[in-house]
């Protein structure tokens, strides 16, 4: 667990900072900020969706996972949890859930959370969740200056899912192959997308819903491989 509780502070400090940089910034200053971070974010997104070799495998993935997270409703569940961390902590920030759903999101569907949450897990190397710490921690400095003190509380989401998949990782590694990877990736940075579509207020995605579809390619691609090895 050293790998994500290091991330986990990374996200924190970077967020004391940013918030510490956000007093004081005017309005204009802080919506130009937010352009160039949802640029940004379109960016690392279509750079992890580029490698694959049959779009297909994507579309199902993300046709099936949004049909299950719409039934379960993973984005009203999620910005139901932030507003309960709100009014826990008696925040009076109108951004807290935008910024903790938004950070969440980010920080968690990229594949350096899942590969070096099972690195961690499976043979205690810490090297990727580390690389991902400084990543998240300067991010988070972007993000929070802007998106306010929800950004903090990303990181009790990025503590959960990266501490659940450590501890499964001796029951999963052995289910992710070089290819499933590669399409988790692809299908993690898609959402990274829309993420950054909603930033920039262009067209606004339940992205939450779309989550499960990370984890149904896997399901998919070993369909694929198993019948139609030649497309995967």
């Amino acid at each position: 667990m050293l790998g994500t509780i290091v991330n986990v502070l990374a996200i924190i400090l970077g967020s004391v900072i940013g918030l510490n940089l956000k007093k004081g910034m005017p309005a204009r200053f802080k919506e130009v900020i937010m352009q160039g971070i949802g640029l940004t974010v379109i960016l690392i997104g279509l750079k992890m969706s580029l490698n694959v070799n049959n779009e297909i495998i994507v579309i199902i993935a993300l046709v099936l996972g949004g049909l299950l997270g719409e039934y379960l409703n993973i984005d009203y569940r999620l910005n139901q949890f932030g507003e309960r961390l709100k009014s826990i902590i008696g925040s009076k920030d109108g951004g807290f859930v935008n910024g903790f759903v938004t950070a969440s999101l980010i920080y968690c569907v990229g594949a350096m959370a899942i590969m070096g949450s099972i690195e961690s897990g499976l043979n205690g190397n810490h090297q990727i969740l580390f690389a991902k710490s400084s990543l998240d921690g300067i991010s988070a400095i972007v993000f929070s200056s802007t998106l306010g003190i929800g950004v903090m509380f990303s990181a009790l989401a990025v503590f959960i899912y990266q501490g659940i998949l450590t501890l499964l990782a001796v029951a999963v590694k052995d289910f992710l192959t070089q290819d499933i990877i590669t399409y988790m990736s692809c299908v993690g940075g898609l959402l990274i997308v829309g993420i950054g579509f909603n930033i920039l207020g262009i067209k606004e995605f339940k992205v939450a819903n779309l989550l499960p579809a990370v984890f149904i390619v896997i399901i998919v691609v070993y369909i694929g491989i198993y019948f139609f090895p030649q497309y995967v």
